[in-house]
This record gives C-alpha cells, structure tokens and sequence, in this order.
C-alpha cells in the first residue's frame, strides 16, 4: 500500500516546514510528499526547494498565482500522485508521529475494501483565549457529536487537515468550486456514492487556529457559510439516506434555533435573558470547559470558559449571518479569506 500526502499552501511559510519536518518524521514513512505552492509569494519556494533537494519523495508544485479557492489548489496534484491512499493535510498542520501509521492499519482492515474515507481527530496548538475556545470546541465536537455520527453511520463532515482518501475514490468525485469548504463538498460526494467513513480518533493532527478575533471571524464566516452553502446544494441527500436525514436535520434546526435564542432574547426579553439564561450559558461553559479538560488533560481550558461565552455570541451572529445570505437571500459568498498565521511550535 502505498500513501501519499498532499499538502495545498498559500504564503504560509511560517508553519510549512513544522509541517513538513512531522511528515518526514512518521513512524510509517510516507511515500510521497506533494507539496501545491499555490503562487505564494513568501519564503515557501525556498523551503520547499531545500527539502526537495534533500528528499526526493517530496514533490513540489509551484503554480504561477493564486488560485483563489483551496480546491483549485488541489486538483494540481492529480498528475502527480501514485498512491493508493491519499492524506490530506494543510501547511498550518503538524501530524503525530503515528498519524500515518493509524491510516495504514485503518485501511488494512477494510477486506471488502468498501471504506473509501478515514477522518482523523483534529487537536488545535496552544497559543492563547481563542485556541483555547476552539480546543473546547474540538473536544466536544470529536468525542461526543462525531462519535455519534460514527455509530450512526453518517459524518457529516472529513476535516481538510486530517482526512485519507482511497485515490481510486478521489479521482472519482468533483473538485466542484462553488462552495468555500472542499472537505464537505468530497464529503458529501462520498454518502452520495453510499461508501463509508471511518473515524479514527488516535489518527490525531495539530492544527494553527486563527490567533485574533477578527481573523477567527473570517474563517468562522467561512466555515459557516460554506456549511449552508452545501447542505443547499445536497439536501436531498436527506431523502435517500436516513441517517444523513437525522444528522443534517438535527444541525439544520440546532443552528437556527441557536443562532435565533441567543441573538433574539437579549433584545425581545432583556430581564428573562440577564436572569436565566446567560448565567445558563455561562454555566454551560464551565462544564464544556470541565468535559474538555478531563478529556485532554489541559487542566487550562478551565480557566478560559467565560471567554467561551463570548465565543458562544460570536458563532450565534456568524450563523444567523450567513443562514440569511447564503440561504434567505441566496447571496452566495464565494470569497476565500484566510485565517492570519503566526509561528507556534
């Protein structure tokens, strides 16, 4: 079995090579690195040049400009690639060191060879109060939320930065470019081809989340946006599917409903809200922030829960935001904004 790894990158130099070096530092050694410079023009051709010239399995691309969307990025690499697994990964991730080896033994044990898909646990590095909220996010997300998808049957989404794709089932699907989250739209792909999803939550990878509220914010946008922007485009999969109809319904109403309680109360009923229903939201934090510290053993995540609160609003107005462009008004927001970098060890 051969397993190749192919990392999209735009001017992100300060993480590339952390990334690179957990690649070259697997317990499984990969077989080839694809490396797509998506027309950076940072210090990304140097460092990849230098580690090419060392390691003649890393295989770099350097597209003359920007693509402007990450799926455009990606196609690049489908002349290139020659394994028979895919890892899909991005530059601002680092893998555990037995990340690939978790893929290997997860696909080893498919003998009907009907899993066309691995998702891995995504962990975000420690750097301040909104890593900190996104690892609680994580946390909770991963271990209860997917986990259930798992037993269900249907997962709702592969992280970009933590998936493994058959290549034979890759070449098979679209690279479309008319949402702004690939990993769902191939996600979506998959169910539609009714091939499973594992999910491997010791094939673990770390992640560089946005260091400042304005860049969470954009990619936050993103996330969300491109979220409404598939289930519009695939919701009849509900129809054939009934998994994909209790799981994409169940987040359908939770983020509507949620969007609405949180930014509606404050306004219809000022007393009920500042009485009941922050200190409710406040006291939900500490116990999410509790959940995840026992989980991962980051005893500081106790300490950030009423920043999570902030977060609790911030997703509550991007939600509600983006339900009525993308969905009300069908204002489709194609626009791909990055998430600032900062280098974390």
């Amino acid at each position: 079995m051969k397993i190749s790894l192919l990392i999209p990158s735009y001017n992100e130099w300060t993480s590339l090579e952390s990334c690179l070096l957990s690649a070259l530092a697997q317990t499984r050694q990969l077989d080839e690195i694809i490396v797509v410079n998506d027309g950076s023009n940072d210090n990304t051709e140097a460092i990849l040049e230098k580690y090419a010239l060392k390691y003649t399995y890393i295989k770099p691309i350097h597209l003359a400009q920007n693509s402007g969307n990450k799926s455009k990025a990606q196609l690049k690499w489908f002349p290139h690639v020659t394994g028979d697994i895919v890892v899909m990964t991005d530059a601002d991730t680092t893998l555990h060191r037995d990340f690939v080896s978790r893929i290997e033994a997860d696909f080893a044990q498919d003998t009907t060879q009907t899993m066309a898909a691995v998702a891995g646990y995504v962990s975000s590095k420690r750097y301040n109060w909104i890593t900190a909220c996104r690892e609680i996010d994580y946390i909770i997300g991963q271990t209860i939320f997917k986990r259930a998808q798992s037993i269900i049957g249907y997962i709702y989404v592969m992280p970009g930065c933590a998936t493994a794709i058959r290549t034979s089932v890759l070449q098979s699907l679209s690279f479309y470019h008319d949402t702004v989250t690939e990993d769902l739209d191939l996600t979506f792909q998959i169910h539609l081809k009714e091939l499973s999803i594992h999910y491997d939550m010791e094939a673990i990878v770390y992640t560089q989340d946005p260091p400042n509220l304005t860049s969470y914010i954009r990619q936050m946008k993103r996330w969300y946006g491109g979220g409404w922007q598939n289930i519009r485009k695939y919701w009849s999969i509900m129809l054939k599917n009934p998994s994909a109809g209790f799981v994409l319904s169940s987040i359908f109403i939770d983020w509507v409903i949620y969007s609405a309680i949180t930014l509606l109360t404050p306004i219809l009923y000022p007393v009920f809200f500042f009485t009941y229903l922050l200190p409710a939201y406040f006291f939900g934090a500490f116990l999410f922030a509790l959940y995840a510290s026992i989980q991962s053993g980051r005893w500081d995540l106790i300490l950030y829960f009423p920043f999570y609160v902030v977060i609790i609003f911030v997703n509550a107005f991007i939600i509600g935001y983006e339900f009525l462009r993308e969905v009300v008004f069908r204002r489709r927001d194609m626009l791909w904004e990055r998430a600032d970098r900062v280098s974390i060890n």
